[in-house]
């Protein structure tokens, strides 16, 4: 399994093959319409991730020491996204996720192109990530 670092150099080496946002736009609309569609028992209110636009569903799973993530929008881009961030979060242990920042996101300037509620959106989902993390963490950590 690729490191978290790893997979983050892969996501801006995918993206560096293109100048133009409108295509760089085209290729996260792909990586969300790849996104496995979250079953509609888990779009219940307590998966609705808040300050998003547009309807967000997060869906964690802690198995084996590793979290594992299922995640829709209504919203295309925003998939698109979604699926970015759990191509790097996806299947790790919370150490994993607790230590590591999403350096991708600047680099291929994605910070510079989304809309500031687009942004705060994105920035809700991460957080929300990194507080199941360390929610799965510390209850591990008592259960020893």
């Amino acid at each position: 399994m690729q490191t978290i670092d790893e997979v983050q150099q892969e996501i801006i080496e995918e993206f560096s093959l293109y100048d133009d946002w409108m295509d760089k736009y085209a290729l996260i609309i792909e990586q969300g319409n790849a996104l496995p569609p979250l079953d509609e028992k888990y779009k219940t209110p307590e998966n609705i991730i808040e300050g998003c636009q547009s309807r967000v569903w997060l869906q964690t799973e802690f198995r084996e020491g590793r979290l594992l993530f299922q995640a829709e929008s209504d919203a295309i881009i925003v998939k698109g996204l979604l699926a970015l961030v759990l191509r790097v979060f996806n299947d790790r242990t919370p150490d994993e996720i607790i230590g590591n920042d999403l350096r991708f996101m600047k680099e291929i300037g994605l910070t510079d192109h989304l809309s500031p509620t687009r942004s705060n959106g994105l920035l809700s989902v991460i957080r929300q990530i990194r507080f199941y993390a360390i929610a799965y963490k510390t209850k591990a950590e008592k259960a020893e």
